[in-house]
């Protein structure tokens, strides 16, 4: 199981009786309890909460946890967490996913590659090639 765990800094909470519409950008973490609707661009966390009500074209953030109801397109860069109860229409993509029982889930999922930990400027042609092949059984 993934912890989601909002990283420090600074916590935002849009409440049960707010209502936003547009566009939104955040560096730190979001917290949505109310009604959503737009874009959001992020490379901070976004937890999604049971109240929740999201209306997107596209949601991409460094993790994102939903616990709401969230249709449109979700794109988490490392983590993507979907727990029981929630609803989400659209696609996802993530380098992790996990999605719990008792969510409807109506979409296709990307799971994205990481990258290789390594300075490719110190390799060889050989250790480089090694790094960037992916082997599957």
């Amino acid at each position: 199981m993934y912890s989601f765990n909002m990283k420090e800094g600074n916590v935002t909470v849009l409440g049960q009786k707010t209502e936003f519409v547009g566009e939104l950008e955040f560096s730190d973490n979001l917290v949505i309890t109310g009604i959503f609707e737009g874009k959001i661009q992020s490379s901070g966390n976004l937890r999604i909460d049971k109240t929740a009500k999201c209306q997107v074209s596209q949601i991409a953030a460094d993790s994102i946890f939903v616990a709401g109801a969230v249709t449109g397109d979700l794109h988490a860069a490392s983590k993507l967490e979907i727990a029981s109860g929630s609803r989400v229409v659209g696609d996802v993509s993530a380098l992790r996913l996990r999605i719990d029982d008792n969510v409807d889930f109506h979409g296709q999922v990307t799971m994205l590659e990481a990258s290789p930990d390594v300075d490719i400027f110190s390799l060889t042609a050989a250790e480089y090639k090694k790094a960037c092949t992916i082997y599957r059984e």
